[in-house]
């Protein structure tokens, strides 16, 4: 989107706000079939948690797309949307087996981490198909926040304990139909695709009734101009010729499976907000707005470098400005960033704000949580409304302290 388009968004729908551009998740999802077009059988499984929003769920439906779910509340939302069960693969982490019997009574693909979990669930359903999530032991990400696949990580069967998965298996009878494993966010090297890919092949080896791997996903995106970002095109060539070999390894043609979620809607995503006030310190120009980390919280977990354009004045000499919010503590954007002259009631827009940022927010503050609004054919639609004190206390239940008293 152009910042004519942009700045038409916020006059209309006022700011802050959450733009989504539903040609570029478009492109994106092409972009990564293309890659793999050597691969018969391809799967891709958005990741539900980068961006929940029904309309975002239908559309990615619409491209042809399962979804990866982490809790059943992503699981009900993706049937919400039109998604059919066996479209759908349940990955959880730390959850009740309760939690785990109630989705596979709803005809999804469960995916487990955890043996006792396993040995529980298999013991009840050893008729129910399941994936096993792996543990490579492989440190890979963009930050160790998001690197999931070390040795110390929370999530996965480590690949030592293969041994005792098995003995689980065969003591539960129950069958495994796939394999599964995700080493991290912001993976720029492919070589530690296929380092890990390798592993999983290792393990899958030693399954005899697989109908897919998962190689997760991981894959970078560009936060700024000229920055680095995965090559999934080369990937796609390395990676589609070893799952090929593989498959006529094991004697069947199995499923590639994938779970982008930021790669598909991390660089769709705008997120609009206006400067309330420009505030020089001895030091420092801040550029405050009417937002915070209740809304745009990356930064200030990850540490995550968004680029920040003023579409109100784009071409006007660059200035060093740290970006900060209206949170009554610490919530800073960025810090000295070189910005196009900022001044009161100009619009900012961050960029790749599609995956985890709306899904993110609070209403710490007792602040509203903004719109979302996706922009198709040419058309804004809203697909979330801005919030109203009525949503904040629609839920509360208020005491009648007159009762109390004697």
């Amino acid at each position: 989107m152009k910042n004519k388009e942009l700045q038409l968004a916020a006059k209309q729908f006022g700011t802050p706000a959450y733009i989504y551009n539903a040609s570029k998740i478009e492109s994106q999802y092409h972009r990564l079939t293309k890659s793999f077009k050597t691969v018969k059988n391809l799967k891709i499984n958005y990741a539900v948690k980068a961006s929940s929003n029904l309309s975002i769920l239908r559309y990615i439906n619409h491209l042809g797309a399962g979804i990866d779910t982490v809790s059943i509340q992503e699981v009900l939302l993706g049937i919400k949307a039109g998604f059919k069960p066996e479209k759908i693969i349940f990955t959880p982490n730390g959850v009740s087996i309760t939690e785990i019997k109630n989705v596979s009574k709803m005809g999804v693909n469960i995916n487990i981490d955890n043996l006792n979990m396993l040995e529980q669930f298999g013991s009840l359903y050893p008729e129910i198909p399941v994936c096993i999530r792996i543990n490579p032991h492989v440190m890979a990400g963009g930050n160790n926040k998001i690197s999931v696949g070390h040795i110390d990580s929370k999530f996965g069967i480590s690949i030592h304990q293969i041994p005792l998965l098995l003995r689980i298996v065969k003591n539960t009878n129950i069958k495994v139909n796939g394999i599964h494993m995700h080493t991290g966010s912001d993976i720029l090297d492919i070589e530690v695709f296929i380092h890990a890919s390798e592993i999983l092949f290792d393990v899958a080896s030693k399954f005899e009734d697989l109908e897919f791997i998962d190689f997760g996903s991981g894959f970078k995106v560009p936060y700024y101009p000229g920055d680095n970002e995965t090559n999934v095109e080369e990937l796609g060539v390395k990676l589609s010729k070893r799952f090929n070999d593989f498959c006529k390894e094991y004697g069947k043609e199995l499923t590639l499976v994938f779970e982008p979620g930021k790669f598909l809607v991390s660089e769709a995503g705008h997120f609009l907000c206006s400067v309330n006030s420009i505030k020089q310190t001895t030091s420092t120009v801040f550029a405050q707005v009417d937002s915070g980390f209740n809304h745009f919280v990356r930064p200030m977990m990850y540490g995550s470098n968004h680029h920040i354009e003023n579409i109100s004045n784009p071409n006007d000499t660059e200035r060093f400005y740290s970006v900060v919010g209206y949170i009554c503590e610490t919530d800073t954007f960025a810090t000295n960033r070189r910005i196009s002259k900022i001044n009161e009631g100009d619009v900012l827009c961050f960029k790749n704000a599609g995956a985890y940022c709306f899904s993110m927010t609070s209403n710490y503050n007792s602040r509203y949580k903004p719109p979302e609004i996706l922009f198709i054919n040419n058309k804004f639609i809203e697909i979330r409304k801005r919030e109203t004190i009525e949503d904040l206390t629609k839920n509360q239940i208020e005491i009648n302290f007159e009762t109390f008293v004697n």
